[in-house]
């Protein structure tokens, strides 16, 4: 039995976070700091925030959301792209939307010594998105309204709730980084699918897949 890539980067990602957790001098070498990073060019740092969380609860909802997602997306690219290649993609979206996703808030905050992020949902984001792109009907649903809705639905409407927090910037929570990493991950899908010439329209797939849930 082999263990699929998304429970080793669960594995990886609880192991550093928990590790994390009772040492704050690892804490502050892994957090996403953008003034050490513009000053001492400590570029890992785009990285290295996706493996620690604020706390346990930070953690679980992340892991268990990219567990639930993580293996769906895999398996898509798979045969999207071929097992090796498509494995080998599914995780260079997740890692690359880790920094990618924080490119916007680290151009707001190349001065500001107060700001600190940490934690995997940008990447996260960028997997439930293609996911979402991939599978629209895929049932889901919001914390606050635990109603089960279609993913062409959620989508737009977790955009529209992410850009509207992010603009407002009175949470602790950062609200770009979710928006930006659930747009590439739809943007790596359909890049990757035409470059790579897979004969595989992820326009059309979502289309018709949205009509025929009516």
């Amino acid at each position: 039995m082999t263990i699929g890539i998304t429970i080793i980067i669960i594995i990886i990602t609880a192991i550093i976070s928990f590790l994390a957790f009772s040492n704050h001098e690892l804490m502050d070498k892994l957090i996403f700091y953008p003034p050490d990073i513009a000053q001492r060019k400590q570029w890992y740092r785009f990285f290295s925030n996706g493996l620690i969380h604020a706390d346990i609860g930070h953690l679980a909802f992340n892991m268990i959301s990219l567990y639930f997602f993580g293996d769906l997306v895999n398996r898509a690219f798979a045969e999207i792209f071929g097992n090796s290649t498509g494995t080998l993609l599914y995780l260079v979206m997740y890692i690359s939307a880790l920094a990618i996703c924080l490119i916007p808030t680290y151009l707001s905050n190349k001065e500001n010594y107060y700001y600190r992020s940490l934690g995997a949902s940008g990447a996260v984001s960028a997997v439930i998105f293609a996911g979402i792109f991939l599978f629209p009907q895929a049932p889901l649903s919001f914390l606050f309204l635990p109603i089960r809705i279609p993913g062409f639905v959620f989508g737009p409407l977790y955009l529209i709730i992410s850009a509207y927090w992010s603009r407002k910037g009175t949470s602790h929570i950062n609200h770009s980084a979710h928006l930006w990493g659930a747009l590439y991950g739809i943007a790596f899908l359909i890049v990757m699918s035409f470059a790579l010439r897979t004969g595989f329209n992820p326009f059309i797939n979502f289309v018709q897949s949205v009509e025929s849930y009516f």
